[in-house]
């Protein structure tokens, strides 16, 4: 039963009431120490070892709510300003593998507060862009941004004790699963465990096994086939001399899987741009309607000072460019052009995230890249950098907007929660290279250039534990775009192909109104499950097998199959109970435990990480 003592006589709501200068730095202080630096190593962790993240907007939701509580109903909006710094910290250190691609493409290292600068100006930069947007987005096209609005659900059910506890539980004890099972392998292989050795052997990643278990199997069932498929090819692109003796078949088959990603997002920001287009008629028609015009009293909580938003964004523009140029020796012609294919990418990227969930900030970086390339662009490392200015400019200002969301259906201050996301940029950018340093630092691995030393991860890692597939993405397409060899752009082309192709089949029969009523009444359930998983996947799901190894597709298949089978049977013999029965998707066993299991992986790397940096300093 849920607490029913009033706020105002709990202790905390009378030491820092709501509004007080106590309340916003307790606040602070909960996301920027606690909250941000744990998604931050969690979202960094698995950048390195997989190749991406899962924001950490739900965990820090769930989380921060422990603190909120006490506040009751209201305190969903002090949730929500922790929710929006934490998720801007995670966002940002994600992004510490550009350092790693760097540092693979032979750029010396920078001086640390360097990098701090360029990537502190990208954030601020980035979240003014997104903040810019987010009347056309949010407000007049209210897209459905679907985990802000999940978020939104999580933040309003845990104002419930008994929801609090239960999914507290639950993701703790997926973090300390998720911790132990890498310490016992590293330390117990160390110590001559056979148990341990054969398990590190299998090359398990409890980190994989959670990423799965979060997006279910008919997202990773086809990593599996896929795996499959381009390891039985190999001897075959061996023998046509486009993988070396010693190469992975990552190494071909991230061509064709980045070509398979543009040609699914051809397909999709075509219909994005379309469906927004027919919003945008719908709401000037409804405007013209008097009876639709939306009452501003009440509303103070959205209103933001365009003007000072503007200037906000000029003078960040302005201190990107200079960072860029004088800093990093990046052509400022370069640096203008990425500028301004920030406003369109993040527009784009925005609408995709805000109708499909997904933010495209792989194809924002590709696309940049070859439009320089097609301009002459010759130089990897500027092509990297200029790159890098559209990656995370999409990624922290479609967050903001995804926050936003979250902050429309709570009706939480739009000014306050811009503080806190700048706040959490910040903290983000120092996070992000430190990070990146620690964890090259403790595992040299990380620093060798495996795209063009395949052979070294065999011998560095032989767990295959760090599989750094983002890096290995974007290293290879700056050296594939502008070094081309003959047969990557065809490979690339095959790729757009068959993305393009599977995309608009999976449209054509997913929008068709016979299928969805047939595979809404049950009797299709089970073809629409097989289609999506064996006939005609997503190519953004089919395409993840090309950027990393088999063992790892074989683990991050196997832990969407364990979580999809497990909701499937509790949903059929297990009674759901009557107190569980508005509980959000997002905080179901599966995925609450998917995420500790995420999280205690990155805890665990970054303990040996440590230990292995202060071995090296003795």
């Amino acid at each position: 039963m849920a607490d029913q003592t009033s706020p105002n006589e709990r202790l905390l709501p009378r030491l820092l009431p709501i509004g007080s200068p106590g309340y916003y730095l307790l606040l602070a202080l909960i996301a920027i120490f606690i909250l941000g630096p744990l998604g931050g190593i969690t979202a960094s962790y698995m950048n390195f070892s997989l190749g991406f993240f899962v924001g950490g907007q739900v965990l820090a939701g769930i989380l921060g709510s422990t603190v909120t509580y006490f506040y009751g109903p209201e305190g969903k909006h002090g949730a929500n300003y922790m929710q929006t710094m934490a998720a801007s910290v995670a966002t940002m250190a994600a992004m510490g593998v550009l350092l790693q691609a760097m540092l693979w493409l032979g750029l010396p290292e920078p001086p640390t507060w360097k990098l701090m600068a360029f990537y502190t100006c990208i954030g601020m930069f980035g979240v003014g862009v997104g903040m810019l947007y987010t009347p056309v987005l949010v407000d007049r096209l209210q897209l459905t941004y679907p985990s802000g609005l999940a978020v939104a659900n999580i933040l309003r059910a845990l104002t419930d004790v008994r929801l609090l506890k239960r999914s507290v539980t639950q993701l703790f004890s997926g973090i300390g699963i998720g911790a132990l099972v890498p310490l016992f392998i590293e330390k117990g292989a160390a110590a001559g465990l056979s148990l341990a050795k054969w398990l590190g052997g299998t090359g398990i990643s409890t980190s994989t096994l959670g990423a799965g278990m979060i997006v279910g199997a008919r997202i990773t069932i086809p990593a599996i086939t896929y795996g499959l498929a381009w390891s039985w090819l190999t001897p075959w692109l061996q023998a046509q001399g486009w993988l070396g003796p010693d190469d992975p078949y990552r190494k071909f088959a991230f061509i064709v899987a980045l070509g398979t990603i543009m040609g699914a997002a051809i397909v999709d920001i075509s219909l994005i741009l379309y469906q927004a287009w027919q919003r945008i008629s719908e709401k000037r028609a409804q405007s013209a309607d008097p009876t639709n015009v939306p009452v501003a009293h009440g509303e103070e909580w959205k209103r933001t000072n365009t003007k000072g938003l503007i200037l906000w964004v000029v003078v960040w523009g302005v201190l990107l460019v200079l960072a860029a140029v004088m800093l990093l020796d990046i052509g400022l012609g370069w640096v203008l052009l990425a500028v301004a294919l920030v406003f369109v990418f993040m527009m784009v990227n925005g609408i995709s995230l805000g109708i499909s969930d997904q933010n495209p900030i792989s194809s924002a970086f590709v696309v940049t890249v070859v439009i320089m390339a097609g301009m002459g662009l010759g130089q990897p490392l500027v092509a990297l950098l200029a790159g890098s200015i559209l990656l995370i400019a999409t990624a922290v200002g479609c967050d903001m907007q995804q926050d936003r969301s979250t902050g429309w259906r709570l009706n939480t201050n739009r000014n306050i929660q811009f503080y806190y996301q700048v706040i959490g940029i910040f903290m983000g950018a120092v996070l992000a290279v430190f990070m990146a340093k620690l964890f090259m630092e403790a595992y040299p691995v990380l620093k060798e250039n495996l795209f063009a030393h395949p052979e070294l991860k065999e011998k560095l890692d032989p767990e295959g534990k760090w599989q750094s597939a983002m890096t290995y993405k974007f290293v290879g397409a700056v050296v594939g775009l502008t070094n081309p060899k003959p047969f990557q752009i065809p490979a690339m082309l095959i790729g757009v192909g068959i993305g393009f192709a599977f995309e608009v089949i999976r449209k054509l029969v997913k929008t068709n109104a016979r299928y969805r009523a047939w595979q809404k009444s049950g009797n299709g359930s089970i073809f629409d499950f097989v289609f999506d998983a064996f006939l005609v996947p997503s190519p953004y799901a089919s395409s993840f097998a090309g950027f990393v190894d088999l063992p790892t597709s074989l683990w991050f298949g196997t832990g969407g199959v364990v979580s999809s089978a497990w909701n499937g049977i509790s949903k059929r013999f297990i009674p759901k109970k009557a107190e569980d029965a508005d509980l959000p998707e997002d905080m179901s066993t599966t995925s609450l435990a998917g995420g500790g299991l995420i999280a205690g992986d990155a805890i665990a790397a970054l303990v040996l990480g440590i230990i292995g940096l202060l071995a090296l300093m003795k």
